[in-house]
């Protein structure tokens, strides 16, 4: 990773463990909760626990995430060899200072309050208030520079660019939980590598079957004005995209997300499509269409039985992928169907 990246990484995750040597020999190891601020790691401890040892030591600070087990079976018929584990990781290494001014302390239990507790419900911490100043007084706040920060990201780097696309499908048709997230992280590590024929778009646009959090904000300006969405927030509509059991998008030629479409599903029996949506610039195009295609094959829909969607006037986009008018289709179990209308909160 660079080190932008491995500073990302690191700052997303809520724990980490630190190791270390205290000062009479023994080892240490604890996994701590941590907040990037003033550039240190930083992390909390009673004054008298067993961390405090640790202080003017050098340590390492270390957090990983599995991405992908992937069997040799992806790779070879028969060799096990090929059998391997995809995984991000970072480590910090350095020498554990006490942090002793107030208003530092302070900041860094703030910090970790917005990171942990980021719907808030508690009065800020600042040093100077009655209501806190015993506890930052009282608590240790140490922290890790980040002078010495390696990332390291396993994500097919060593294949041959041939081989992506294999591994992507792979991915893709095992539809474990994660896999579909997997295969984009290993395709952005492989940017060399061709796209395998079920992500590639119509007019040099490429598909994608996860979009990361920090993409719903584009989503929802896109989403904008649409008949569908009239009273639900930009918020919402974040909050209902990053939830969604399955979604998927498309990027142009410079990487700029032009199209999304989203699904809530049981896997099994039912599931919805919902808020299919592709930037004026290129409509017409069947980029919808190819969004929709691949939704329909994802992991989290593909086996369901029946797929429900809604629209006033973009039936040709949905029919010739087999959709028909409910009315037209015949019903197993005569029913009436019912709706609770919630106002949002």
């Amino acid at each position: 990773m660079s080190n932008a990246e491995a500073r990302e990484f690191l700052a997303a995750q809520s724990t980490f463990t630190l190791a270390g040597v205290a000062a009479d020999g023994a080892p240490v190891l604890r996994t701590l909760h941590g907040v990037l601020v003033d550039d240190h790691l930083v992390f909390h401890s009673s004054p008298k626990g067993e961390k405090t040892s640790l202080l003017g030591q050098p340590v390492v600070a270390a957090c990983e995430e599995l991405v992908a087990t992937v069997p040799s079976t992806f790779f070879d018929p028969v060799k096990a060899c090929p059998a391997t584990t995809y995984y991000r990781s970072v480590q910090v290494h350095g020498v554990a200072q006490e942090i002793t001014d107030p208003a530092r302390k302070a900041r860094a239990l703030q910090a970790l309050m917005e990171k942990l507790q980021p719907q808030g419900g508690h009065r800020a911490i600042t040093h100077d208030d009655p209501m806190y100043r015993a506890q930052v007084g009282g608590l240790l706040v140490a922290g890790l520079p980040l002078t010495q920060l390696t990332g390291k990201a396993k994500l097919a780097q060593n294949r041959k660019p041939q081989d992506i696309p294999t591994l992507l499908e792979q991915l893709w048709r095992r539809g474990d939980p994660g896999d579909v997230r997997a295969l984009e992280l290993v395709r952005a590590a492989n940017p060399l590598a061709p796209s395998p024929a079920f992500l590639t778009g119509p007019h040099g646009c490429t598909l994608h079957a996860w979009l990361p959090a920090s993409d719903a904000p584009r989503v929802a300006t896109l989403l904008e004005g649409t008949y569908w969405n009239e009273g639900i927030s930009p918020a919402r509509l974040v909050r209902a995209h990053v939830c969604s059991a399955a979604w998927v998008g498309a990027r142009d030629p410079d990487g700029a997300l032009i199209g999304s479409a989203r699904a809530t599903s049981d896997a099994t029996k039912w599931a919805w499509l919902y808020d299919v949506i592709v930037a004026p610039a290129w409509r017409r195009r069947k980029v919808a269409q190819a969004m929709v295609s691949l939704l329909l094959d994802h992991p989290a829909v593909r086996d369901t039985a029946r797929v429900m969607l809604a629209t006033r006037d973009a039936q040709e986009v949905y029919r010739p992928l087999g959709f028909v008018e409910k009315d037209a289709r015949p019903r197993a179990i005569p029913s009436i169907e019912m709706v609770l209308v919630r106002e949002p909160a």
